[in-house]
């Protein structure tokens, strides 16, 4: 652990290179409340990570609503990897019903996809449900030709497969396959405007980037979507926030995104969230074990943390 008693830098490798990035790193917060994650991306300037703060001071200073259930159920996510792989993940998925196949990485095709998604199903079986993640990486047209041809193998909803609010609008226009907002929430100046323009069938809540579980609360009520909630690909201490929100919302009809600590190849607890028969308990685990991030990455952590405080404070 790095840092002083209530602040830890961590750092994790991931099992398979995932938006990205081979390893997660971040911080661990501690307030009256408990343990909250910092960990955004970096790719997220100092603007865009105040919310991710909000949430970590939220989950440390606050606290969390009580919840209205205490398991979650929870799609695997399968990385764009070989179909072999992806039917061994989800076969590793301790129950799940539901995966979540990342589509159009770059330098794969959609035959690449085909294959993946055709591997999830076959391992799923008739019954499980599958949806697909494309990242906002495809136009319009790209959009409408690769849900159409990856819906033969029956899919849940299609999530942000453009980049820009107009472009899911015509994309839902165009196709049958239900249509799921996330970037144009998480990194939008106003994450209610996909309802407006008619652009999203369904809302991508992740509790960091929105700042927080009862900040999650206000848009779900005002976006008047069904809800997924996500994880921002966090430990078992972020992963508790996402919980939270899933716990405390009034109704929950998907599956949730929060199974990711599959991708990690450690974490932050002797106690981790765990999934059984395809659900997550609702607990929020004590971080007792964390791998220290060595010294260059904790300082670059820590004055990134002084830069994002400095600002909120402003």
């Amino acid at each position: 652990m790095a840092g002083s008693a209530d602040v830890a830098v961590w750092s994790v490798p991931l099992r398979t290179r995932f938006r990205g990035v081979d390893r997660r790193e971040g911080v661990l917060l501690r307030g009256a409340a408990g343990w909250g994650e910092w960990s955004p991306f970096w790719d997220y300037d100092d603007r865009e990570c105040r919310p991710w703060l909000a949430a970590a001071r939220e989950a440390a200073d606050t606290g969390w609503p009580a919840p209205v259930r205490d398991r979650i159920p929870v799609n695997v996510t399968v990385p764009a990897v070989g179909p072999e792989q992806a039917a061994a993940v989800v076969r590793a998925s301790a129950g799940c019903r539901t995966a979540k196949v990342k589509v159009a990485e770059p330098g794969q095709s959609l035959a690449d996809d085909l294959a993946r998604v055709e591997a999830v199903r076959d391992a799923l079986g008739a019954t499980g449900m599958v949806r697909v993640d494309a990242n906002g990486a495809w136009d319009v047209d790209a959009a409408v030709v690769a849900v159409r041809a990856l819906d033969r193998f029956g899919l849940e909803y299609v999530e942000q497969p453009c980049r820009t609010v107009e472009e899911l609008a015509a994309v839902r226009r165009r196709v049958d396959v239900p249509v799921a907002a996330d970037e144009s929430i998480r990194r939008a100046q106003d994450p209610l405007r996909v309802a407006r323009l008619g652009a999203a069938d369904i809302a991508v809540l992740k509790v960091q980037p929105l700042g927080g579980v009862a900040a999650c609360l206000r848009i779900a009520e005002q976006v008047g979507l069904p809800v997924v909630v996500s994880s921002a690909l966090e430990t078992s201490v972020g992963i508790a926030a996402g919980l939270a929100l899933a716990a405390a919302l009034p109704e929950l009809p998907y599956a949730c995104g929060l199974a990711t600590l599959q991708l990690f190849d450690g974490d932050v607890t002797t106690a981790p969230l765990v999934v059984v028969d395809g659900e997550l308990p609702v607990l929020r685990p004590e971080p007792d074990a964390v791998p220290a991030a060595d010294a260059t990455t904790t300082d670059r952590w820590l004055a990134r943390l002084r830069a994002v405080e400095n600002l909120a404070q402003a």
